[in-house]
């Protein structure tokens, strides 16, 4: 299997259970990778045959502008759902972290791992 990836793609959102995570923005970092499916864009050379990163990049931003999550779990969950099932990936890992959210902490989060990894 092929993948694409985007490390440590940066937004600031609104997230987390606790009262001042619900008026403070704080920034998430993403690092994902992509399954390809079917015939792929190293043997052809077409975008047709690959998924375009910035297309990508530009739905999970979208996604975060749309939607206030409250969990770090049902974000990732969501961005999961949205490229697999839009960009028509067999596999998907998200990791998704807040960065430097405690005292003593560079950064805390989940990753998340769905489809089939061929």
């Amino acid at each position: 299997m092929d993948i694409i990836f985007v490390a440590e793609l940066k937004i600031e959102t609104l997230i987390g259970i606790y009262d001042w995570e619900k008026t403070v923005p704080q920034t998430i970092q993403l690092d994902i990778e992509v399954g390809l499916s079917g015939e792929h864009a190293t043997k052809s050379g077409k975008i047709g045959d690959t998924i375009d990163y910035s297309r990508v990049v530009g739905r999970i931003e979208q996604l975060f502008k749309e939607e206030h999550f409250l969990l770090l779990e049902k974000a990732g969950e969501a961005i999961a759902d949205t490229i697999m099932r839009e960009f028509k990936s067999p596999w998907i890992k998200v990791t998704i972290a807040k960065l430097a959210p405690l005292r003593n902490v560079k950064k805390l989060g989940v990753v998340i791992e769905r489809g089939t990894r061929g």
